[in-house]
């Protein structure tokens, strides 16, 4: 089985730390120079079908919940703190509730155990309609995408991804094309009536409308010992808009 690739940062105990829908690794790569500075050997995911891991047709939160522990496996840890963005966030909630043993710390970014109904269809729309064959530059792509996409820092997250596959043609890490067929699976529950009762953070943005109060009991189901912070002026990419206060968060949750 292809084990996820990662870029590893510091020594001490081990911390993964796994990006949201359509991200990479790189996106956390501030945060986890942070996280090591403090201590920990941060292992900075990229889950498959995005960044420089493997593609594959098949996409749920049990396959990616068993890339992770794949991952933890291949690299002789035992046990991590987990945190999770997002997408992120949903795979290593279901880890968690599958694998309590290994889990010693769960952070949960800006996402809760529900289902959310499919709502990037605007994105994988403007991505689908720009014409990477055609595209000689980085500047031209964020041209084009601005006809579709008006927020400019959504933007700048996707071409995060973008590469130059060879001289003259870019391509992005992930995989579009998959990605936008399997977009129920991204908005699905974790599964089951299982349960971690280890310590667990809930981050959530000021502006986000991504955990609500009236997912508290849904959250105490999965999670008895769950703490909920709210990061201020931030929404749901809390962690690059307010990078101080979410740090200050984890670790004060971490050292507990």
């Amino acid at each position: 089985m292809p084990v996820l690739y990662s870029n590893i940062i510091g020594k001490g105990e081990p911390f993964l730390i796994l990006h949201g829908f359509l991200g990479m690794s790189d996106n956390w790569k501030t945060l986890g120079s942070q996280f090591a500075e403090r201590g920990y050997e941060v292992h900075l995911l990229d889950q498959r079908n995005h960044g420089k891991s493997f593609w594959s047709e098949e996409f749920d939160y049990s396959l990616l919940a068993g890339d992770l522990g794949n991952y933890m496996d291949h690299h002789n840890i035992e046990k991590a703190a987990l945190l999770g963005h997002s997408m992120g966030g949903k795979t290593v909630m279901e880890f968690a509730c599958n694998n309590p043993e290994r889990v010693t710390h769960l952070l949960v970014a800006d996402i809760s155990p529900k289902y959310y109904p499919p709502h990037h269809q605007y994105i994988i729309d403007a991505l689908k309609a720009l014409p990477l064959d055609k595209v000689k530059s980085r500047s031209e792509a964020d041209f084009l995408l601005a006809k579709h996409l008006h927020d400019w820092g959504i933007r700048q997250f996707l071409l995060k991804s973008l590469h130059w596959v060879e001289k003259g043609r870019l391509a992005f890490r992930f995989n579009l094309d998959v990605l936008a067929e399997k977009m129920e699976e991204i908005g699905d529950s974790i599964s089951g009536t299982k349960s971690f009762e280890g310590p667990t953070l809930f981050l959530r943005g000021s502006r986000s409308e991504y955990i609500t109060d009236q997912d508290l009991p849904m959250i105490k189901q999965h999670f008895p010992s769950a703490l909920l912070e709210t990061v201020s002026d931030s929404g749901h990419w809390l962690h690059a808009e307010n990078p101080r206060e979410f740090l200050k968060y984890s670790l004060l949750f971490l050292n507990r």
